[in-house]
Parts: C-alpha cells; sequence; structure tokens
C-alpha cells in the first residue's frame, strides 16, 4: 500500500514538473492582435502575432463569432506539412497575407459587410508548449445612403414641405443640415434606427411659397465617419404656378405672339371668335399666330389660351386686314396714267411758248427761266432766280462739274 502511494505521488511530481518547465519554456511568448475598422464594402487586414518564442509552429487557426455566423467556427486553417503549408478554408473572401516561418498569421478580408461584425480567434499550435491566441474585434461602418426629394410646390401663402433630404442605413447615424442662405424655412430632422444597427435620418424643410423663395439655391449637406468627405445636394427651389399675365404683341408684320408667365412650360391654343379658326390662311405654331396671307376674311377677334396643370388664362386681339382687290389696282394705275399724261402736255406747252437763252462762258452756260428780254430785268427784281445748271469741263484730260446757284 506504501509502494502504490509512493508510485502516485512521484507520478504527480513528474506531471508539476513537466508544467513548470512548460511554463518557463513559454514564459515571453506573446500573441498580438486588436481592433481594427473598415467601412462596409472596403479591405481590412486581421493582424495576428507570435513573438518571443522559438519553438516549432505546426498550425494556426482562425476561429469566429460574428453577426452573420453567432455560433463560433473554424473558418480558415494553415497547415504544416513537409515543409508546405496547405490552406483549408470556407470563406473565399479571406486571404493569408501573414508569413507561416515567421509565426505571422494575419488574414485579410475583402469586400467587408456587417454581417463580418464580431470578434476573430487566431490560434498558433506549438510542438512543445501547445495553443495561443489572441482575439482581434472587427468594427464596421456603414457609410449612409444619400438622397434628395424636392416637391413639386405651388405658388402660395401657406407653409408647406418642401424638400427632404436623407442619410439611410448608416452607422453609426449620418448627420444632415441645410444651407438655404436667406430664405426664411423651417428643419424637422427625425432618425429611425433598424434591426441591423444602422439608423435613418431624414431632415424635412418647410416654408412658404411666396415669388422670394422661387429660385433660391438650397443645399442638403449629409456628414458621417464612414464617408471620406461631406456629401452636398445643391437645386434650386422652383415654384410652380398657372399662367399669368397674359398678352398678344405683334411679332413681326405677319405674325402675333402670346406671351405669359407660368411653371412648368404652357400648351399655347389658338382660336377665333364665332369663327373657326383659317386653315389655309394662318398657321399655329406653340406661342406664335402666323398669317399666310393678307385675304379679308382672316379680320377677326382671335383668341390665345394658355394653360398648364395649375390653371389657365387667356387674352385676346382684334385683327384688321388691309387688302387691295384687282378693281382698285386697275382704277389707281388708270389714274396715274393721266395724270402723267398732263404733266407732258404742260411740260410741251411750255416749252412751246417759251424761249431759252443760252450765253456761253469759259465754265458752261447759263439757264435763265423764260421770259421776254424786256421784262427781264423786272422779273429778276420780283425773285426770279438765275441758275447756272450742271457744267462740264474738261481740265488736263479730265472732267469738272458742279452746280451754282445765285440770286
Amino acid at each position: 500500500m506504501e509502494d502504490i502511494c509512493f508510485c502516485f505521488l512521484w507520478i504527480v511530481r513528474c506531471e508539476l514538473m513537466f508544467m513548470l518547465l512548460l511554463s518557463g519554456h513559454s514564459e515571453g511568448l506573446q500573441v498580438i492582435g486588436g481592433r481594427v475598422t473598415v467601412v462596409q464594402g472596403a479591405t481590412v487586414t486581421l493582424p495576428c502575432q507570435l513573438t518571443d518564442s522559438k519553438e516549432t509552429l505546426k498550425q494556426i487557426l482562425w476561429q469566429r463569432s460574428t453577426r452573420g455566423r453567432p455560433f463560433r467556427d473554424n473558418f480558415f486553417i494553415i497547415l504544416e506539412k513537409n515543409g508546405k503549408y496547405p490552406i483549408e478554408l470556407t470563406d473565399d473572401r479571406f486571404r493569408f497575407v501573414g508569413n507561416f516561418t515567421e509565426k505571422n498569421g494575419s488574414l485579410q478580408l475583402s469586400n467587408a459587410s456587417l454581417m463580418d461584425e464580431g470578434s476573430y480567434s487566431c490560434i498558433f499550435l506549438l510542438l512543445e508548449s501547445g495553443n495561443h491566441k489572441t482575439e482581434v474585434s472587427l468594427n464596421l461602418l456603414v457609410p449612409p445612403v444619400t438622397s434628395l426629394k424636392n416637391e413639386s410646390v405651388v405658388l402660395g401663402s401657406e407653409e408647406v414641405l418642401l424638400a427632404t433630404c436623407t442619410a439611410a442605413a448608416a452607422r453609426p447615424p449620418g448627420e444632415v443640415r441645410w444651407v438655404t442662405g436667406n430664405a426664411k424655412v423651417r428643419v424637422t430632422t427625425n432618425s429611425t434606427r433598424h434591426d441591423n444597427d444602422t439608423t435613418t435620418t431624414k431632415s424635412s424643410l418647410f416654408g412658404v411659397p411666396t415669388r422670394d423663395l422661387d429660385g433660391q439655391l438650397i443645399q442638403c449637406v449629409v456628414s458621417s465617419v464612414a464617408l471620406d468627405t461631406d456629401k452636398f445636394q445643391p437645386f434650386f427651389l422652383q415654384l410652380f404656378f398657372s399662367p399669368s399675365n397674359v398678352s398678344i404683341i405683334e411679332s413681326s408684320d405677319d405674325s402675333l405672339l402670346c406671351i405669359s408667365e407660368a411653371r412648368p412650360e404652357p400648351t399655347f391654343n389658338w382660336t377665333r371668335s364665332g369663327l373657326a379658326l383659317p386653315l389655309s390662311g394662318v398657321r399655329a405654331e406653340g406661342a406664335q399666330l402666323k398669317f399666310l396671307s393678307r385675304s379679308l376674311d382672316l379680320k377677326g377677334l382671335y383668341h390665345c389660351e394658355v394653360s398648364n396643370l395649375y390653371g389657365r388664362q387667356s387674352a385676346q386681339v382684334f385683327v384688321h386686314v388691309l387688302s387691295v382687290s384687282p378693281l382698285s389696282l386697275v382704277i389707281g394705275w388708270s389714274l396715274f396714267g393721266l395724270l402723267l399724261l398732263l404733266l407732258i402736255v404742260e411740260a410741251l406747252t411750255c416749252f412751246r411758248f417759251g424761249f431759252l437763252k443760252r450765253r456761253r462762258t469759259s465754265k458752261g452756260f447759263q439757264l435763265l427761266r423764260a421770259h421776254p428780254k424786256k421784262n427781264q430785268d423786272q422779273q429778276l427784281q420780283k425773285g426770279w432766280t438765275k441758275v447756272k445748271v450742271i457744267f462740264e469741263k474738261k481740265v488736263n484730260g479730265s472732267t469738272e462739274s458742279g452746280v451754282e446757284q445765285s440770286e
């Protein structure tokens, strides 16, 4: 009995000695891991390094417990077999970027998603001292999906929703703010947290749609630690209104133009009061009405109706057509011919009973209006004009000409 007790104590003592030897041999060993953060969709390295060990490394094992896989499983193994290091893996997004001989077990994860967030264990199996592990914590950032919706706002006097800016499914929540300049507006913001720990933030812009707001530059700005820079979404606030200030002007000798203020762009409809729009005499081209002829039957009261989704307004103008008939042309030319004949007869009569007296000079000749010689001086004293008419004189091969007048 004493021999049995002695043997048992000796075995226990040997085991304790062996454990102490292992403890002393592995003292100073350190496995370095850490905490890493990555933006969803990017690539990240999970660090794992064994230091201060000269023991033989037999295996590197990775385990994980994540959002997508809450139960810890072995997903990546690196073995040593005859100087080679085959890899066994269950997820091809992971790649070994370490060095087995240098006891570096780092992995690289590509296209990281929120389901990859969690705890990763890196375990080194040493021949003498067994397993040594560290934990690597992976944190995911999810950038917001930004959107902007500006409402179809009609001109009015009551406060309405102008626009909504959204930073959706972000982790951590995105921040939404507005840059509105001097516009008089009001902002409300609310957030909704989802089951996957992301948050959607919506910010709404309210204001009274008056003319002062029309055309104002508005910007929605979204900020997040998951974004490299802030996201700016600018837009011009456009108010919609029914046609107003409709008028008809004459754009040219043969066309009318209907003008109006409206948004969105209106449609134009031309009609003639009491009668159908002549198909052959006029042509409507949007806001313009073109007269293709000047027929008398085109006269009348013309209407231009301007309309869009929000209302309609019209204007009218009476068109007078001035036209010359063939009979009027015949009478006109006949009167012109008769007048011309009378002028010719009168000229011949004056030429027959008058006389022309020419007096040559060095520069040309003088023309005196026809009168009896005995009354010539008397007529000149009464204001008759002595005119030196156009003359020509060649000087050194060139021709001089001029008109000279005296009283």
